[in-house]
């Protein structure tokens, strides 16, 4: 019974894993192929990738997305993990359940309802939808993500430390930024990597509140799905993956040589 138990979770994993990144791996291979036609392999070529480096516009749209994902999650996160202090931290306050309802309601609005209310918001104030307009819109989808990822972790937070650099004179404010922010980094970080990825692959909230010189990739890649697919769209979307793999490895790295470095710091102040 235990050997069959053990032999249908190892075969459920391995489909799981299959359905999720053969795809991935497929579109990668065929990024390198060269026919025009997506599913046809006649031989290896960089052929695709020479052509995209030509299209001009499918890679102001890749730059275009890059730098809306990278400053949306920057903000997203700074106000997130605000929004994550202020409710675990101040106990309850006069609008503690509007102000939560406001941080947690985009996890559960559809999109289309988020991307329609800011557009009409965009609208009211007379705001010209472009670069900006899409950055807050995105903000407001990916707060809320970071909120969550961090309350998780200040909720298992160690409050004793902070006690005792306050007792030994630290200011709050010095407090916050030596003991308790390094502490809560590897939320902060993957509160930021979780809205980085969910602003490169928004398409819909982007279609209400882009405008003119703002066309993401995945607008750009929509739009030429209704003319067919061509092996370009595979170099390009082989590029965005190995950028982001390469910026998941490296804040894995990064957070658990601070995670090595803490816990050395806590034996050392054991031992002493």
């Amino acid at each position: 019974m235990r050997r069959g138990l053990t032999w249908f979770n190892a075969t459920s994993v391995a489909l799981g894993f299959a359905f999720l990144y053969l795809p991935i791996l497929l579109l990668v291979v065929y990024s390198f192929n060269e026919s025009k036609l997506v599913t046809v392999w006649t031989g290896f070529s960089f052929r695709w990738y020479g052509a995209l480096l030509n299209d001009k516009a499918m890679l102001d749209a890749a730059w275009v997305t890059l730098r809306v994902a990278f400053l949306s999650a920057t903000i997203a996160t700074v106000l997130g993990t605000l929004g994550a202090l202020a409710l675990v931290r101040f106990g309850r306050f006069l609008g503690r359940t509007v102000f939560s309802g406001m941080i947690y309601a985009p996890l559960v609005m559809p999109d289309v309802i988020t991307g329609l209310s800011l557009l009409l918001l965009f609208v009211s104030l007379d705001l010209d939808r472009g670069f900006w307009t899409l950055i807050l819109a995105h903000v407001t989808l990916t707060m809320c993500f970071v909120a969550v990822v961090v309350q998780s972790r200040l909720v298992t937070f160690d409050r004793s430390l902070e006690e005792a650099a306050l007792d030994l004179g630290a200011t709050p404010t010095k407090t916050f930024f030596v003991i308790t922010l390094p502490l809560i980094m590897p939320g902060v970080v993957a509160g930021w990597m979780l809205a980085f990825t969910l602003s490169l692959d928004d398409l819909v909230i982007a279609s209400f509140t882009t405008g003119p010189g703002a066309t993401t990739l995945p607008m750009k890649i929509f739009s030429q799905v209704k003319f067919g697919v061509t092996p370009e769209v595979n170099a390009i979307s082989t590029i965005l993956i190995l950028v982001v793999a390469t910026g998941v490895i490296v804040a894995s790295l990064i957070t658990k040589r601070r995670e090595v470095e803490r816990q050395k710091a806590e034996r050392l102040a054991l031992q002493g």
